[in-house]
């Protein structure tokens, strides 16, 4: 989704641009099937154990789930991660995506006016509160929001339940904070129709592309090896082509560390994998009128037209293989604890799309956005969990620097000198 908002951006503008993707189709990779929610707030550490390490032997479920024990300088970037979680370092942290998730929003919303888009979107959201020490620990994030200029409420039980009327009674709900505005919204199918737009604008799309090598040129431009995987006509097999560019913009996510290596620039990133599913509503009186978040879980639940998609959770250490089995029941037992009976999961009318994703995350929770110190190369990547409520935002900055233009946000929290980049 960074990648399709950065060539619309940048094709709106008057570049000529060319997207290399290796799949044969957009969005098939972290933007699949990611959490719908873009509301400003989502993003508050609305747990006060948010940012814990659990470790592989915890059944716990919340913080950040260690598949394995780390090795060599994985656990330098863990302290790192750790530490940006505590203190002023939180605050400063939460405040810097806030703006971010709030001008996207903006910019999203600009975008589908201007285009016309037909998407699955909904507005409004409650953050569920199971008990009064969660509602206390609440308090915190809740001022934070104000002081951003939102205007969070908080709810009682019953107010709560009067938005949401299909929330299970059976669940303990001591209250719940209201996020007003648009808060959900399909991504893949929001990027789907950007591509289009961005096509009509001129932008090209070569798919089952690979790049294997960037070659920065002292004059000027950049040469990007080039290995075309899709099977040729004649059954040859895939070769390599050269081609030259003013400039290229990296949204490559983890694979932008592999990448960028080879030219001295070291990317910091860590794969953190996130789990969702997405079930047909059975009964849209038992299903949600939008989304609500598990401040407990991390889990968020949202309706996106006649499916519902539940996702949370956040897993180092496992960067390849299925989806993990544990981290789908912390799902399945969310969902059951809200809104049982909300979607068929069995049966013949059944179909659950059980799915993971890998964010690319850096250790103090900002992306890299802006020029890297080679010439020629633009880094528009690791925005961890919130790379759809930041993507279209960061799109627009990154082209108003790209053509000289001072953009609306600042970018100092963000720029890649900050890791030598």
């Amino acid at each position: 989704m960074v990648g399709i908002a950065s060539a619309h951006e940048l094709s709106q503008d008057g570049h000529e641009v060319t997207v290399f993707e290796r799949r044969s189709t957009v969005a098939e990779e972290a933007s699949f099937a990611n959490g719908a929610l873009i509301a400003p707030g989502w993003t508050a550490p609305w747990a006060h154990d948010h940012q814990r390490l659990a470790w592989p032997w915890s059944t716990s479920g919340a913080g950040l789930q260690m598949s394995r024990l780390p090795r060599g300088g994985e656990w330098s970037w863990l302290w790192q991660w750790r530490r940006s979680s505590q203190g002023p370092r939180l605050s400063s942290n939460h405040a810097q995506v806030h703006r971010w998730v709030r001008y996207s929003q903006e910019r999203q919303q600009a975008i589908t006016d201007q285009y016309q888009l037909e998407h699955d979107r909904s507005h409004g959201m409650l953050v569920l509160l199971r008990s009064e020490q969660e509602a206390a620990a609440a308090e915190i994030p809740l001022q934070q929001l104000r002081d951003l200029g939102l205007k969070p409420k908080m709810l009682s039980c019953d107010e709560a339940r009067a938005l949401e009327p299909s929330l299970s009674n059976e669940t303990p709900l001591h209250g719940a904070v209201e996020l007003g505005g648009e808060a959900v919204a399909n991504c893949r199918e929001f990027a789907v129709l950007l591509r289009a737009q961005a096509q009509q604008l001129g932008c090209r799309f070569e798919f089952n592309t690979i790049v294997s090598r960037i070659e920065p040129q002292l004059n000027s431009g950049v040469n990007l090896t080039l290995t075309h995987t899709a099977s040729h006509p004649s059954g040859e097999a895939p070769s390599d082509t050269a081609q030259r560019f003013d400039a290229v913009v990296i949204c490559a996510g983890v694979a932008a560390a592999g990448l960028l290596a080879p030219l001295g620039l070291k990317l910091p990133l860590q794969s953190v994998v996130g789990h969702s599913l997405s079930a047909a509503v059975r009964e849209p009186m038992d299903a949600p009128q939008s989304a609500v978040l598990d401040a407990r879980h991390g889990i968020s639940i949202a309706r996106l037209g006649q499916r519902v998609r539940v996702a949370g959770g956040a897993e180092w250490g496992r960067e390849s293989g299925p989806p993990s089995k544990a981290g789908l029941q912390r799902l399945y037992r969310a969902l059951s604890d809200w809104f049982p009976g909300a979607v068929r999961l069995g049966g013949p009318a059944g179909s659950v799309q059980e799915w993971r994703g890998v964010q690319a995350t850096l250790p103090d929770g900002m992306p890299l956005m802006g020029a890297s110190r080679l010439p020629g190369i633009w880094l528009n990547l690791g925005h961890g969990q919130a790379g759809w409520s930041m993507a279209c935002g960061a799109a627009r900055a990154l082209a108003d620097r790209i053509e000289g233009r001072e953009p609306d946000i600042d970018l100092a929290a963000c720029s890649p000198q900050r890791y030598g980049l």
